[in-house]
């Protein structure tokens, strides 16, 4: 679903302060992205917001990539 990935681009540019190019599917949160444990609950709650669902601790902590937020976002709202 692109209009998904585009939300997440988009979120990750503000709140992370990337460029969107550098927001690839492959990018890893913290090591490419620079999130710290602060900005990671901040994302979390955009996407919350967003989306208008609860993304509980454990599954956060999964999103280890772009990828892995993206899917798990079509998997919640598929």
């Amino acid at each position: 679903m692109k209009m998904i990935k585009e939300k997440v681009v988009d979120i990750l540019v503000e709140e992370l302060g990337v460029e969107p190019e550098e927001v690839v599917e492959t990018a890893n949160i913290q090591e490419d992205l620079g999130a710290d444990s602060l900005a990671i609950v901040e994302v979390v709650m955009a996407f919350e917001d967003e989306f208008d669902i609860k993304i509980p601790e454990e599954d956060a902590a999964c999103m280890i990539t772009v990828k892995d937020i993206i899917q798990y976002l079509e998997s919640k709202l598929g």
